[in-house]
Parts: C-alpha cells; structure tokens; sequence
C-alpha cells in the first residue's frame, strides 16, 4: 500500500507585499491625504487600531483596496507612546513627588527612526519604485525607502487582517 505525504508548503503560497519605510514628522492624518494626492489613491482610516493588548499599544491604520488592480495599500504607524504613571517614590526627589512618564515601543523595533510604514500588497512587483519615488517627491517627507520584509524579525507585526 502506497502512501502519500502532502506538505503544507504545497498549499500556502508566500503572498509578495512590498514595504516601504516613511520618515516624517507630520501626522498620520496628514501623511495619508498626501499619499491619496499624490499617489491617486484613497486610503481611509480603519476604525479600528492595529492593537498590542500585552503592551497596551495602539497604532493609527490607513486602508485602500483597489479592485481594479487587484492592490491593498496600508498606511500604519510605526511608533506608539503610551504613558505611565509612576507612584514609586523617587529617591533622588526631595520631596517625593509622584512622576509621570512615557514609554515608546515600535511596530517593528528594527527600524525605530522610521515613522510610518506603507504595505503595498499586489502581483505585480515592478509597481514599487514608481510609488516610492513619488512619495519621495512629497515636500514634507524627509526620506523614503524600501525595507526588505523577508529579512524581518518581526514581520508578524504586519498582518493587518
């Protein structure tokens, strides 16, 4: 009696998306008109965050899926401040005061200077230098350029559905 193995590898086939990182300092809000100007496109705000209960983060989403040319683009940001009451008193003050502070953490901690991240998930992979160097083009962006997601130790981080 023959048997046959099936692997899971047949089946699941690597979805190509490409990822580039934005550096700018205005708002999320902001950032996408710009794109949905420049880029012909109209990415709207998901009403729900992309959400770390563990770290109780929250980071700002854009969507657009664009059924003509089969193409989801995702505006996500990179970085969330979270703020922490600190009741411990601190020895160093005199008085003891009661300290408030803030803590950062990132959506991918690989590339912490990059601001927001637009996923661009499509079949065709030539579509990226043309976005890229339109965004370039964008008075208020400091820099953009692509990241390579399959060197990414935290990619997990960009599954938005």
């Amino acid at each position: 009696m023959a048997v046959r193995k099936l692997s899971l590898d047949d089946f699941l086939d690597e979805e190509y998306y490409a990822l580039i990182g934005i550096h700018c300092v205005i708002e999320d809000y902001r950032l996408a008109f710009l794109i949905n100007k420049t880029l012909d496109i109209k990415l709207k705000r998901k009403s729900e965050d992309v959400t770390n209960p563990s770290l109780s983060t929250a980071y700002s989403i854009f969507e657009w899926v664009d059924q003509k040319q089969l193409t989801t683009y995702h505006l996500v940001a990179n970085t969330c401040k979270v703020q922490h009451d600190n009741l411990k008193q601190q020895s160093n003050s005199l008085f003891g005061e009661d300290t408030a502070g803030a803590t950062n953490y990132y959506l991918l901690p690989e590339y912490k200077k990059v601001n927001y991240l637009l996923k661009i998930e499509t079949e065709f992979q030539h579509k990226e230098k043309k976005i890229l160097n339109k965004i370039l083009k964008i008075p208020q962006v400091v820099t953009a350029y692509s990241i390579a997601a399959d060197t990414l130790k935290s990619k997990d981080n960009l599954i938005f559905n």
